[in-house]
């Protein structure tokens, strides 16, 4: 239901990956992102690198409530859209499902919570 779903196709790796995944502390996600300005709270992809700020994952985003699961699955698909070549997108409209690329950490903008690409998140 992630990226495979689209088409995309992700093979794990020993070496050499194309792109990494790396969970730091917030003052390291910060030097990671740099020039990026995360403020401690924010993650990105930076490079090869997708930088999970450990802050973000533990505590979630008011958008998502107590969902830690459901943002979790958003934050891992958002910045790994990024990774893919994705810009940000906007909501389609009100009461819409966010597009994955929608940064639902920072707002909804009048749409629903929505961790997967293309599709309306359900369990």
């Amino acid at each position: 239901r992630g990226w495979a779903s689209p088409g995309h196709e992700f093979t794990r790796v020993a070496n050499d990956a194309s792109v990494r995944i790396i969970l730091a502390s917030p003052q390291t996600a910060d030097d990671l992102c740099a020039p990026l300005d995360t403020a401690g709270r924010l993650s990105c992809r930076n490079g090869d690198r997708v930088v999970i700020n450990a802050w973000r994952w533990v505590n979630g985003a008011p958008s998502y409530g107590k969902d830690i699961g459901a943002y979790r699955r958003y934050l891992i698909n958002h910045e790994f859209g990024h990774a893919l070549g994705l810009p940000h997108a906007a909501c389609p409209g009100n009461g819409a499902p966010a597009p994955v690329m929608l940064q639902q950490t920072k707002t909804l903008d009048g749409c629903r919570a929505n961790a997967w690409p293309g599709g309306v998140d359900r369990p």
